[in-house]
């Protein structure tokens, strides 16, 4: 019989211990936004993954390394979406480098609901976690974003606001479907796990924020995806 190769037993191990720090990591997103960090256990946290509490500390030695080890795999997800998207050294005009990149925000939020109650948690003048947060990626994301968003309003395309204002105002809305998906599926029976609702939203918010023309026919009668309401 022969045996085994081992670089290629060593390759599945290495992607078994992939495999298992990413569903440790989405695990933890969940836990944390349902529990904050308080509250969360890295027992629970084990058991959301299915793996085994030895394994979690394997990994992640205590909670607070956990903690920044799953802020840090979503806002490099964010990252490396924008980079790959929107290249900073891309030739895109402001506001369409804008409107990329908050249309891909909300299409990662979409994807990773727990993400925002997993900021909000953190979003408190006490959480000795937010200065690191700020520090560490909110600052660095300001750093991006504000020098197009005023290139934008030089340009007429946004107001003249604070850049700061018209900043958080495009986080907050790009994050409802998300923040509030629990409520708009009771109140109005929408299914938000339909990728129409999603696209309906953002042609929303590109005629009220960006001013651009809906995709749908200014002469219907009403949106696409009508509310449903019982």
């Amino acid at each position: 019989m022969a045996k085994a190769d081992p670089r290629s037993r060593r390759r599945r191990e290495q992607q078994r211990s992939v495999d298992s720090r990413l569903a440790i990591l989405r695990a933890a997103l969940t836990e944390f936004a349902e529990k904050g960090f308080d509250g969360a256990s890295m027992r629970n946290i084990g058991d959301r993954a299915g793996l085994h509490y030895t394994l979690i500390t394997y990994h992640f030695r205590n909670k607070d390394l956990l903690w920044r080890a799953t802020a840090e795999h979503f806002f490099s997800e964010i990252n490396a979406m924008w980079d790959e998207e929107v290249p900073l050294d891309g030739a895109a005009e402001p506001i369409d480098r804008i409107r990329r990149e908050f249309r891909g925000l909300l299409r990662f939020e979409i994807e990773h609901p727990d993400f925002h109650h997993f900021m909000v948690r953190e979003n408190r003048v006490a959480s000795p976690r937010l200065p690191w947060l700020v520090d560490t990626f909110l600052a660095p994301v300001m750093h991006r974003l504000i020098p197009q968003i005023e290139a934008a309003q030089r340009d007429g395309e946004l107001p003249p606001a604070h850049p700061v204002l018209i900043h958080y105002l495009l986080i907050g809305i790009t994050s409802v479907l998300s923040a509030l998906g629990a409520e708009i599926r009771r109140t109005s029976g929408l299914d938000l796990d339909d990728p129409r609702i999603a696209d309906e939203y953002w042609a929303l918010i590109e005629a009220l924020i960006f001013r651009r023309k809906p995709y749908w026919s200014a002469a219907a009668d009403s949106p696409p995806i009508p509310a449903k309401v019982d």
